[in-house]
């Protein structure tokens, strides 16, 4: 079965809009996340940015209170988040990129060029029970890079294969990749998930890509409970995932 996990970070990006700065305010990404629990969700992922531009570090340890299923942080690989994740212990880390002037993560972890670096935390993290994820473009390099440092996962990247949702031509090509790199990644012993840009509409078009095992998704689920409530988006969503059919 395809697992879902809801990325909450945009439950805080709208509190911070009213409330940055004042260590209170509404929404409440941990009762966002008990919420998505509820629904049926099988995870919830925060990221905990370095300028702390949505979910605060009260989140995290608030999120690791509440968390009943599995608690990811994603992260970029900085020597204070890795601090903060080792006293934390989410069940799983997904190292990730991290660019002050982006929106949101706009692309995939150099992994080839920092593969020193990014094996050191992964040995971290695995000596005190913590998985790695590392969040990466549908790339043969950064795919092998990935399984040498010693993570469990990857996280492919699906922001190109959104983007160019409508163009069928560039969409089919990035589907192609996509399943290329699943496959690659599962034959090196690697966990796939994905994420990214998905939503109700373009999900169904990735189901073509062999071994995944869940999908980390936010925005979508985030934009749809402003109008049906934060249940029925992750009851929805579950929906449109039961048409994965694995490898």
């Amino acid at each position: 079965m395809l697992k879902l996990g809801v990325n909450i970070d945009h439950v805080a990006t709208i509190r911070e809009a009213r409330y940055r700065g004042l260590g209170h305010g509404e929404p409440d990404p941990a009762a966002a996340a008990c919420l998505c629990e509820a629904a049926g969700a099988h995870g919830i992922t925060a990221h905990l940015r370095e300028d702390r531009r949505h979910i605060q570090d009260r989140d995290v340890w608030k999120l690791r209170e509440v968390v009943k299923t599995r608690l990811n942080l994603e992260m970029a690989n900085a020597p204070e988040i890795i601090g903060i994740a080792l006293k934390l212990k989410p069940e799983i880390v997904c190292l990730v990129p991290e660019r002050r002037l982006e929106v949101t993560t706009e692309g995939g972890l150099d992994v080839a060029g920092a593969e020193k670096s990014l094996t050191e935390t992964c040995q971290r993290m695995k000596a005190a029970g913590i998985e790695v994820s590392l969040f990466i473009a549908p790339d043969e390099k950064q795919i092998a890079a990935s399984a040498r440092t010693g993570a469990q996962f990857i996280e492919l990247h699906t922001g190109r294969f959104a983007e160019d949702y409508h163009d069928q031509v560039k969409c089919e090509a990035e589907v192609q990749r996509l399943i290329a790199g699943a496959k690659q990644a599962h034959a090196l012993g690697l966990k796939v998930n994905a994420g990214h840009g998905l939503n109700y509409e373009n999900l169904p078009t990735l189901f073509r890509v062999p071994h995944l095992v869940e999908l980390n998704i936010g925005h979508s689920i985030v934009s749809r409970a402003v109008f049906a409530g934060m249940e029925k988006a992750v009851k929805e969503m579950l929906a449109v995932m039961a048409g994965y059919h694995g490898s």
